[in-house]
């Protein structure tokens, strides 16, 4: 994102009425209201209660009442749903299987007929189908009643939007485009706050603390990016934070994308305890997307063996063995993760070596692809996928996120990201596949690795055409891995399963018509504003 178009945007004054005193103190009030309706045990309407911790959920504020939606859903899963409608039947199974209970897809069964196809009389209930829609996005493998729901929902629901109301429109528009589970939750609430100010059944307290919510959280977002970028604005020029190396000069070739950086880690945790896990991540982001674009687009294959044999040994005084251009770089890398380990409690301090070893094994990863670019290598699929998943910079930044995550961050939870667990392969698969569908066109014209689509279309003799759309099912089966294994999680694997789930959300966004992150004045641009930009109006 150009700098010049972001820079007068962190500098947002709210009124005297929207200061942060005011909007702190009415916030806790609200939230305080909001609790007691989430805990009122009287309540024994079901519809209400499911709708309740949708809506809190859809806004993004689930983060304050944790325990309060737990305890909600555990009385929900014993509930019978068997006299209710499709609506209900979709979204009570929406907020199980989200949090992980097992919930079978049978219970829409009995919405198909004699024939098994889906009832015609739902193809006028556009609430139930949306509801129906978003549901079957939490399939695993073997549902195929899910399956059929999807293609079903999606057929009977595109010709309805137009005579829908508005704020029923701008949902299913906004789904059908993206559905809920592989929405960014973040940019989903800002959406959501817009539409949900137009329902006549709104709750008066909810609205207002979204929107204070969204408030309070964009203006500490602001302060990480400016921390981030904190030497980037001065005498009204644009440099980059780490000029004082003189990196923008040495390094020119690369991609100048630490908005972008940010943007794609606040996509993954938002919430204020991770400010200091988001302004760590960001700059390792930033330094990753350089790292890729010397592999990839600059270095001769004997500079990137000499720049990953430095970065295996760690140490300073290796800066001595590489060329002119790649010294400062280096310097700048250590001595950035170093500072993180400052950061660091005595406690955490252990964390920095899952960090670094992290580190070394994505310049691992960018070798071996140097070397097949070099020899002209065109891999099979699953060959590819083996190094390219790990040159996704996935498995890295699911370590990075943890290191100074608090509690979460246990060494428990490094050994268990390090082992490469199916979901981060799965989740680093799918962004592997959905950058190469998205890129493959733009790294042809130039001597690059043979992107997934191109090994696809060797290995099997097919045109790029039928080669993404074949590679597009390895990404619906990454989904379905996904779900598959946030069912059933234990107490320790809760907190880290969601990690996974929102850095693939994040490629989704990402990659899904172009590569926004290359090209950032397309999509991304967009949401950039709409979540560091825009303020919400109260």
């Amino acid at each position: 994102m150009e700098m010049e178009f972001f820079a007068n945007s962190l500098n947002f004054h709210p009124s005297a009425r929207e200061s942060e005193a005011w909007m702190t103190e009415r916030a806790e009030q609200l939230r305080k209201e909001i609790r007691s309706i989430l805990q009122d045990e009287t309540n024994t309407d079901l519809l209400q209660t499911m709708n309740l911790i949708d809506t809190v959920q859809l806004l993004g504020l689930d983060y304050h009442f944790v325990n309060e939606i737990n305890k909600a859903l555990g009385h929900l899963y014993d509930a019978d749903t068997s006299n209710h409608g499709l609506y209900e039947v979709a979204l009570h199974f929406r907020l199980l299987r989200q949090k992980g209970y097992q919930i079978s897809s049978d219970v829409f069964n009995k919405f198909k007929d004699d024939k098994g196809r889906f009832k015609t009389e739902l193809t006028s209930d556009a609430k139930g189908l949306l509801s129906l829609y978003n549901a079957a996005y939490l399939g695993v493998h073997g549902e195929t009643i899910l399956d059929e729901a999807i293609a079903f929902t999606r057929e009977q629901l595109t010709p309805m939007l137009e005579d829908l109301n508005p704020p029923l429109a701008k949902f299913v528009s906004l789904c059908l485009e993206t559905p809920l589970r592989r929405n960014i939750k973040r940019l989903f609430a800002r959406h959501f706050i817009s539409i949900y100010q137009e329902e006549p059944t709104r709750n008066e307290a909810i609205l207002e603390l979204a929107k204070l919510d969204f408030n309070m959280l964009q203006s500490l977002h602001r302060l990480e990016l400016k921390k981030i970028c904190e030497q980037v604005f001065y005498i009204g020029l644009i440099h980059l934070w780490w000029k004082d190396l003189g990196i923008n000069k040495s390094l020119s070739f690369a991609r100048d994308r630490a908005v972008e950086c940010y943007y794609w880690i606040l996509g993954v945790v938002y919430e204020p305890d991770y400010s200091r896990t988001r302004v760590m991540t960001a700059k390792l982001i930033k330094f990753t997307s350089i790292l890729d674009d010397i592999y990839d687009d600059y270095s001769t294959l004997e500079e990137s063996q000499l720049l990953t044999d430095a970065i295996q040994r760690w140490d300073p005084s290796s800066v001595d063995q590489l060329p002119i251009y790649l010294k400062d770089f280096y310097l700048k890398l250590l001595s950035t993760v170093e500072e993180f380990g400052k950061d660091l409690t005595p406690e955490e301090k252990f964390q920095m070596f899952y960090l670094k070893e992290a580190v070394k094994t994505q310049a691992n990863a960018y070798f071996e692809e140097s070397k097949w670019r070099d020899e002209r290598r065109v891999p099979t699929v699953e060959e590819h996928l083996r190094v390219s998943a790990m040159s996704s910079a996935y498995p890295m930044f699911h370590t990075a996120v943890l290191v100074g995550m608090g509690k979460v961050a246990t060494k428990e939870s490094f050994e268990w990201v390090a082992t490469f667990p199916h979901i981060i392969r799965a989740s680093s698969v799918m962004a592997r596949i959905m950058n190469d569908i998205t890129s493959y066109e733009r790294e042809e014209k130039r001597e690059h690795v043979a992107p997934t689509v191109h090994c696809y279309m060797k290995e099997h003799g097919t045109s790029a055409e039928v080669a993404c759309k074949k590679l597009q099912v390895l990404v619906e089966d990454a989904w379905k891995d996904i779900n598959k294994e946030c069912l059933h999680p234990t107490a320790f694997l809760i907190p880290l399963l969601e990690i996974p789930l929102n850095f693939t959300r994040v490629a989704e966004n990402a990659y899904k018509y172009i590569d926004a992150y290359t090209d950032p004045t397309t999509s991304m641009r967009e949401c950039i504003n709409l979540l560091l930009v825009q303020h919400v109006p109260l």
